[in-house]
């Protein structure tokens, strides 16, 4: 780490030296590391730090290197500072303080407030229906802060799997009428009269959650302008089997509107009528990207194809 970026970590948190306790995770192909480090005199105990270091040999799980990939990532790190310094502070949703930045060569640090002394230490695999309500909560919280906001220096069309970033994955994908129907698919989606900031990658771990029921939300590489529903259903999608995604999907509906509904200024009827429409068209645009991207993943089951068919049907 360079001489510089410890400065920072110490100016920033007024700690007189820090110690780091370990690594919370590796960051994706490689790309650098999340830590924990031990503040010493200063008012929080700890931090977290996310050191992105470009790799030189670019390594994806799943043979995903390109230069494109790489140019996504990249932009994906400089969105989230942007995040964090421009619009992070008007959430209503909670996050993590963001104590400072920095970008020097080829790394960027971000040194975060450590959510797990703040009050949210648990990670869950799984949620039972009180732990969804809490996640739509901070969805709908999250997007009423945002609606109508210009995404500048974020991502246009926010989501790490919109078709314009995703052109390999695209001519992977073996089913054809789903290939052929993406752009109007990605259309539907981005031509919405009523859009916000989505987060971008709202998946069961990306959020902390407090021994009371509250919950905190982190990463925000993906943050760009959208439709709420591309982070319902992807996040729906990471934490309920396929029975559950059917049986509940109107509950999980309302739920999530009734929340939106009290975090907006007013009601916003007109919103609500237009973007539960897009619900399974924001499924489907992510299942474009799945199916071309790991065509055995388990997330690709007969509801998403009952989906995908009955989208492409109506457009």
């Amino acid at each position: 780490m360079h001489e510089n970026f410890q400065s920072i970590i110490l100016q920033s948190t007024g700690a007189t030296s820090f110690s780091e306790t370990g690594v919370i995770q590796d960051l994706w192909s490689g790309y650098g590391k999340i830590i924990r480090i031990q503040l010493e005199n200063a008012s929080a105990q700890s931090a977290v730090i996310k050191h992105v270091h470009w790799p030189d040999i670019k390594n994806h799980p799943r043979g995903w290197n390109s230069d494109l990939g790489h140019q996504r990532k990249l932009k994906s790190y400089q969105v989230e500072t942007t995040w964090y310094q421009q619009y992070s502070k008007t959430s209503q949703a909670r996050l993590p303080h963001c104590y400072a930045f920095e970008r020097q060569d080829d790394e960027v640090l971000m040194v975060l407030e450590d959510l797990d002394p703040a009050g949210f230490p648990l990670r869950k695999s799984s949620l039972q229906w009180h732990e969804i309500e809490a996640v739509l909560a901070w969805l709908a919280k999250f997007h009423a802060s945002y609606l109508g906001q210009d995404p500048k220096g974020l991502w246009e069309v926010g989501t790490y799997w919109h078709l314009e970033t995703r052109p390999q994955e695209l001519a992977a994908l073996a089913d054809q009428r789903l290939k052929e129907a993406a752009p109007a698919i990605n259309e539907k989606l981005n031509s919405c009269h009523f859009k916000t900031l989505v987060h971008g990658d709202a998946k069961l771990a990306n959020f902390c959650f407090a021994q009371d029921g509250a919950v905190a939300g982190l990463d925000f590489q993906y943050v760009g302008g959208g439709c709420g529903m591309k982070d319902v259903a992807y996040f729906m999608g990471s934490c309920l089997n396929e029975k559950d995604c059917e049986r509940l999907e109107s509950k999980i509906l309302d739920s999530y509107f009734e929340k939106l509904q009290g975090a907006l200024p007013q009601k916003n009827q007109d919103l609500e009528s237009e973007w539960r429409s897009l619900y399974r068209a924001a499924w489907a645009d992510f299942h474009r990207f799945l199916k071309g991207w790991s065509p055995g993943h388990w997330k690709i089951n007969s509801y998403s194809e009952r989906l995908i068919a009955e989208v492409i049907k109506n457009l």
